[in-house]
């Protein structure tokens, strides 16, 4: 039995949205803590599941303040290492008119990715049934050794390996980068989670069956889950094709970490259940996590706000 249900590796940053105008007509800035993998932790935490996080940020007051809010989440924190040399990282996020997000990073350098192979905690890697990971671990040379290094790990425990790729093209030196990096994934991942933007960057199909046939053909991924947004998702199982449509929030706020709180979702099935899941496990699944995907998109921020599971039974229940 390992100690951890998901352990994951990645990003820890700072997320700076709108919350308003000041009287002077200046828009005003939340800190929000953030990071695709910790929101994605935050969400199995809420659901009931032992986490812990490996990652690196300042030794400043943003970085000592994401330390204790992932613990208070539930978050094991063994794994976090702290820069003496550089900030946390930060991200602007603006909101466009249909909800959606542009992102700017301060991060050259950020903390997040300062992080080297010696840094990652092998013991909390080795105990982990699910090791998850995205690209932004990967855009240096010194983070990609240490994510390819805990690959390895996880690999040789036995745990399943998930990867979302949550491409942010700015983080980039060159798109061809991080194209290497989404294949380098996906070739080592039993778990692809994958946007419709994402399939199109990847394959070239704007189709999002045709995309994710060429990338389970290629690399005979055992489970795909696409997400499409309003369009909602779909999971591909072996033969197993099932769709599951969105729940409507007409109370957008920030749909900042919905694919993550989606993720969370997915990987809290797939460690109770495994997965070599049929149709009515898929069907179940997505309709789980998109239901707690529309919840997250009502709030501001994600980590700390993560919907209960009452919650989300509420929303499937109607």
């Amino acid at each position: 039995m390992k100690k951890y249900d998901v352990v994951a590796l990645g990003e820890l940053l700072i997320d700076f949205t709108e919350n308003g105008i000041s009287e002077q007509g200046n828009p005003l800035l939340e800190a929000n803590p953030g990071g695709a993998p910790c929101n994605v932790l935050a969400m199995l935490a809420k659901l009931g599941k032992k986490t812990a996080f490996i990652g690196k940020v300042g030794n400043d007051s943003f970085g000592k303040m994401l330390s204790e809010v992932i613990e208070k989440c539930g978050i094991g924190a063994e794994g976090l290492v702290f820069d003496e040399d550089v900030h946390t990282t930060l991200a602007f996020v603006h909101k466009k008119p249909d909800g959606d997000r542009d992102f700017s990073f301060y991060r050259s350098p950020g903390a997040d990715m300062m992080l080297t192979a010696s840094e990652v905690n092998s013991d909390i890697i080795g105990n982990a049934g699910i090791f998850h990971f995205g690209t932004l671990s990967m855009t240096h040379e010194g983070n990609r050794a240490a994510t390819v290094s805990a690959i390895n790990t996880a690999k040789e425990s036995g745990a399943l390996i998930s990867f979302d790729p949550n491409l942010r093209e700015p983080l980039w030196e060159s798109l061809e980068d991080a194209k290497e990096a989404m294949k380098y994934g996906i070739s080592v991942c039993d778990i692809l989670k994958i946007s419709d933007n994402e399939i199109e960057f990847l394959t070239g199909e704007k189709d999002i069956d045709k995309g994710v046939f060429a990338i389970i053909r290629e690399y005979g991924v055992p489970l795909v889950l696409a997400t499409m947004g309003r369009n909602g998702s779909k999971a591909y199982c072996g033969s197993a094709l099932v769709s599951a449509p969105a729940y409507d929030n007409t109370n957008v706020v920030d749909t900042t970490g919905a694919g993550d709180t989606f993720m969370g979702c997915a990987l809290n099935y797939i460690s109770e259940n495994g997965i070599q899941l049929n149709k009515e496990q898929l069907s179940e699944l997505l309709s789980f996590a998109n239901a707690a995907a529309s919840l997250i998109t009502g709030r501001r921020g994600a980590l700390k706000v993560m919907p209960e599971k009452a919650e989300i039974d509420r929303i499937i229940n109607g």
